[in-house]
C-alpha cells in the first residue's frame, strides 16, 4: 500500500519536464514489490518562488525533487537504506535528474493511522 508523493521544484509547471505518474508508479511498484494497483503516486509541482535555501541562490539546474514515502511498516535495518537507494534511483531515472537532487523522506508508519474506505491498515 505504499503511497508516494513526488514534489518537483521548477520556476513554473510549464517549464518542468513531462512527468508520467504512471511511469513513476510502475517503477516504484517494482521497488516495493507491489501487486498491480497497490502503489499509489501523486505528483505535484512547487513553484521555485516558493522554495529557498538559506544564504544560497539555487540555480535552475539544481532544483530538488522531494519524495515522501508512506508505508504500513518500514523495512528493518539495512533493508530501509537499500529501499531508500532504490527509490532515489527510480525517481531520478523517471525524471531524468541526478540522484543527488532527489530527497526522500519516510512518513511515520501508517499501520493503525491510515484508512482506505473506512478500514484501518493493520
Amino acid at each position: 500500500m505504499p503511497i508516494i508523493d513526488v514534489e518537483l521544484v521548477y520556476p513554473n509547471k510549464g517549464e518542468a519536464p513531462p512527468v508520467s505518474a504512471a511511469g513513476l508508479a510502475s517503477a516504484l511498484g517494482a521497488v516495493f514489490g507491489s501487486a498491480p494497483g497497490s502503489t499509489w503516486v501523486r505528483v505535484r509541482f512547487l513553484p521555485s518562488s516558493d522554495y529557498a535555501e538559506n544564504e544560497f541562490e539555487v540555480n535552475t539546474d539544481e532544483f530538488p525533487t522531494f519524495v515522501t514515502v508512506l508505508q504500513a511498516h518500514w523495512p528493518a535495518g539495512d533493508a530501509l537504506a537499500e529501499q531508500v537507494r532504490q527509490v532515489t534511483q527510480a525517481v531520478a531515472a523517471c525524471l531524468s535528474v541526478p540522484p543527488e537532487r532527489v530527497h526522500v523522506q519516510y512518513a511515520p508508519e501508517a499501520a493503525g493511522r491510515q484508512a482506505f474506505g473506512g478500514n484501518l491498515v493493520g
